[in-house]
């Protein structure tokens, strides 16, 4: 039998009266996978041949991931019905600082861990590994409120221009050279940045970076780091800020567009819009962060790809927790939950519900190997 998923709500201001903050709690009554206790197997069962398990897991962190979780644990209560997953959406530095205070079981993040906080984690988890799981993949789109403009392409340099506040104007010329057919008004651009922190300021502000280095001076950061423009609270709040603001443009999960104008940006010589099967083929061709831990997997994203079936405007959403937990009890849970969310069926629930780009096998094969160390003391 499976649990329901609730989901509350609390409207905030913050520089937009309408902005939204996710503040709410997610309870996600879920578990599963086949986890027969470090089997190797990184398949879910819904058969009920799995062993049954019983107890609570409580996580926190990206906004981005509440539709994808919301798959998962559909799925996971399938064959785990008596595990019970709380999960925040506080943002992914919430939840990145909830796990490492020991406030939660793991964190879920748009980010990987800094230098200092794989430090922290690795005091949080007894001077033990951790892991960093990619389980969620996907595009970062550029959303825009402007009536009469259904097609928009936006180089790099223009991305960056705009949210440094240098362009102000939909009638600009460097946006007029991005779009010399389009019938473009006079109205004033209101760039839209998250307020809190988040995993998916610092993968837009990394590709700006990389990309538009000439343009954009904020560095890579979690925490938007200019004055002006408005701010918003979580992944609802930017959209609905967006929605609200005519010549509004902003930066959201691309699943979460819904009717907004949606921008091309340039890759290469093309413009491309953002999709699941571009960001999975950028990831693909990206590295794993050097110097981190056998069971961390965090990916640094090729920004700059020339080849237009790559997007590079894309997030990797993790899953942080430890290798080993001070109960064993709390360690099979985590471990049957992560074995489920990176198997096949769970990818394809996280798909379903999210739009998100399933991981490679190659990934899945890496993670698998984490998943299958996690253990009690």
């Amino acid at each position: 039998m499976s649990r329901g998923i609730e989901l509350k709500l609390s409207t905030k201001t913050r520089a937009l009266p309408v902005a939204m903050a996710l503040a709410g709690s997610l309870a996600l009554a879920a578990c599963g996978a086949s986890n027969e206790s470090n089997s190797g197997s990184g398949s879910s069962d819904a058969s009920g041949s799995a062993e049954q398990l019983s107890g609570t897991l409580n996580g926190a962190g990206s906004s981005a991931q509440q539709a994808a979780m919301q798959g998962w644990t559909a799925g996971f209560s399938k064959s785990q019905p008596d595990v019970t997953v709380n999960y925040d959406p506080v943002g992914s530095g919430g939840g990145r600082e909830q796990f490492l205070s020991g406030g939660v079981d793991f964190a879920g993040s748009d980010a990987y861990l800094s230098d200092d906080e794989v430090t922290k984690a690795k005091d949080r988890c007894g001077g033990g590994d951790v892991f960093e799981l990619p389980n969620y993949i996907s595009a970062i789109a550029v959303v825009y409120n402007l009536p009469g403009v259904s097609d928009l392409n936006l180089s790099p340099d223009t991305v960056g221009k705009i949210f440094s506040g240098a362009i102000t104007t939909w009638d600009d010329p460097a946006i007029k050279a991005d779009n010399p057919n389009a019938q473009l008004p006079s109205t004033a651009i209101t760039p839209v940045h998250r307020g809190d922190k988040s995993g998916t300021t610092k993968n837009f502000t990394d590709y700006l970076a990389k990309a538009a280095p000439n343009s954009w001076t904020g560095g890579a950061v979690d925490e938007w780091p200019t004055q002006g423009g408005e701010a918003a609270n979580g992944t609802s709040g930017v959209i609905s800020a967006v929605q609200a603001g005519e010549g509004a443009i902003g930066y959201a999960d691309e699943s979460q567009a819904g009717s907004l104008g949606v921008a091309k940006i340039k890759v290469g010589s093309d413009f491309v819009k953002p999709s699941a099967e571009g960001a999975a083929a950028v990831v693909e061709g990206s590295q794993v962060k050097s110097g981190r831990g056998q069971y961390d997997f965090a990916y640094d994203i090729n920004r700059t790809p020339t080849d237009p079936s790559q997007y590079p405007l894309v997030l990797v959403s993790y899953h942080i927790g430890c290798i080993q937990y001070d109960d064993a009890a709390k360690a099979k849970l985590v471990q049957a939950f992560e074995s489920y969310v990176i198997s096949e069926d769970g990818q394809k629930a996280a798909a379903d519900q999210a739009g998100s780009s399933p991981i490679s096998d190659t990934l899945r094969e890496q993670s698998q190997k984490a998943v299958d160390a996690i253990a009690g003391k």
